[in-house]
């Protein structure tokens, strides 16, 4: 069986065109998870491996500033086990984004690990990298 998980994030006080080119951005997709080695490219049809290896697939389908859809094999999953696909839709509303995050075809036995490896590995560092980028950008008294 498999598992489709999804999520919504909130980034406050930045734009769908930053977040997009973070994440497709090796030096800033290896700062969102804490410094750990990212191979990534804002190439449709390029193989891409993240968060140290943690898991690797291809991009999909990119739609610039707005739409990350990606295969994505966890390095932890048994062989011959189904390429989940990962999709981040983004959504300016105002000033801030939502992040619609669907991510499908995970093994059961996975799903609880991922859904919260999404939120402690990529998206409360993430908001917590833009805040620093937001603090050095200002200039001190």
């Amino acid at each position: 069986m498999s598992y489709t998980l999804t999520q919504k994030v909130m980034f406050e006080n930045t734009t769908t065109d930053k977040l997009y080119s973070m994440y497709l951005n090796p030096k800033h997709h290896s700062a969102i998870t804490g410094g750990k080695h990212a191979e990534i490219s804002d190439v449709e049809g390029a193989k891409y491996n993240a968060n140290g290896g943690g898991h690797y697939g291809r991009n999909l389908q990119l739609i610039k500033d707005k739409l990350i859809v990606q295969s994505f094999i966890a390095a932890d999953w048994e062989k011959g086990e189904v390429e989940s696909t990962l999709i981040l839709y983004f959504e300016q509303k105002g000033s801030d984004v939502i992040m619609h995050v669907t991510h499908a075809n995970i093994p059961d036995r996975q799903a609880n690990a991922i859904d919260m490896g999404w939120k402690e590995i990529y998206w409360t560092p993430w908001k917590e990298y833009l805040m620093k980028l937001k603090q050095n950008a200002e200039p001190s008294m």
